[in-house]
């Protein structure tokens, strides 16, 4: 099993940047696909971001492309959500999500572990 502790979000102007970490505990965490998912308000939780378990490969939601960049610390057992050239749309409760596999997957089904979440709001 692993757990996951998300931290960095917080209010931030339009057009601001904002990194999320999310800190995992267990020896490994290298054995897990890692995802990003975020849930506005009255909305269903959709998919962010995912990374492979090297890091090498990541895949982004169209919405995120350009914008956000994820990546990994398997020494620190740690991943990461850059987000840059942030909208008021961004705004949500940002989830740090676990698989115990190899291949990437964007359903928020396919993920056992998920995070408590850090609140990310965009003011316009």
């Amino acid at each position: 099993q692993v757990q996951l502790v998300e931290s960095g979000g917080g209010l931030v102007q339009a057009g601001g940047s904002l990194r999320l970490s999310c800190a995992a505990s267990g020896r490994t965490f290298n054995n897990y696909v890692m995802g990003w998912f975020r849930q506005a308000p009255g909305k269903e939780r959709e998919f962010v971001s995912t990374i492979t378990r090297s890091g090498e490969t990541t895949y982004y939601a169209d919405s995120v492309k350009g914008r956000f960049t994820m990546s990994r610390d398997n020494a620190k057992n740690t991943v990461y959500l850059q987000m840059d050239s942030l909208k008021p749309e961004d705004t949500a409760v940002y989830y740090c999500a676990a698989r115990f596999a190899a291949i990437l997957r964007t359903s928020a089904n396919d993920y056992s572990y998920w995070g408590q979440g850090t609140q990310v709001t965009v003011s316009s």
